[in-house]
């Protein structure tokens, strides 16, 4: 499978070790949809070093032992010194195949690196005046990453923004961030009084 430099790539999975004596790895899920991908036989193996290879995938199922784990078996993987070479690669699949997600909900590849802009607390009076003395949205920093509550904790998700000041952490909430355009690399957000000072 030939790789287009423009090509981008979504990770799925990354290989822990060998599984089994027929080629089988044994990997942490990466993906809220581990589902599709049995349907998705063209996979690729990505290296740190940048390299990266197309694979056909035979076999994949869920570890229901082990939860976030994962089984995958490769065309040509077919031994355990096969399935050995393979520690540590990350499993990736072309980005135009990765799941559609509901309307609000979004990918965290596609959050890092927005803008974020804090948007004034109260509306002009006048919103149509050229002449509006409104304070203009400023920016507070690029998303970074972004930090879940642990496994089986209720919370919100954060924004970890790199800010002038150092981290900044926003809450991933619908009365928070209150538009995101991950095409335009743009979050508007609206911050409670006393956010900016935790």
């Amino acid at each position: 499978m030939s790789v287009s430099p423009e090509q981008k790539f979504v990770t799925v999975a990354r290989i822990l070790r060998a599984r089994g004596n027929k080629g089988e790895v044994a990997a942490e899920l990466l993906t809220d949809f581990p589902e599709r991908l049995p349907g998705i036989k063209e996979m690729f193996l990505h290296a740190e070093n940048g390299t990266r290879r197309g694979m056909t995938l035979r076999e994949f199922w869920v570890d229901r032992n082990h939860a976030g784990k994962c089984v995958f078996n490769f065309e040509g993987v077919d031994s355990i010194n096969d399935a050995e070479k393979l520690r540590g690669l990350e499993i990736q699949i072309p980005f135009a195949k990765r799941a559609v997600l509901p309307s609000g909900r979004y990918f965290v590849t596609d959050l890092i690196g927005c803008s974020v802009f804090e948007l004034p607390m109260t509306e002009p009076t006048v919103a149509s005046s050229p002449c509006s003395l409104a304070k203009a949205p400023e920016l507070l920093g690029k998303v970074r990453d972004v930090y879940f509550p642990g496994e089986g904790q209720p919370g919100t998700p954060l924004l970890a923004l790199d800010a002038a000041q150092g981290e900044m952490l926003v809450p991933l909430a619908e009365d928070i961030c209150t538009a995101i355009n991950v095409s335009a690399r743009r979050i508007e957000v609206r911050l409670p009084e006393g956010l900016r000072d935790l």
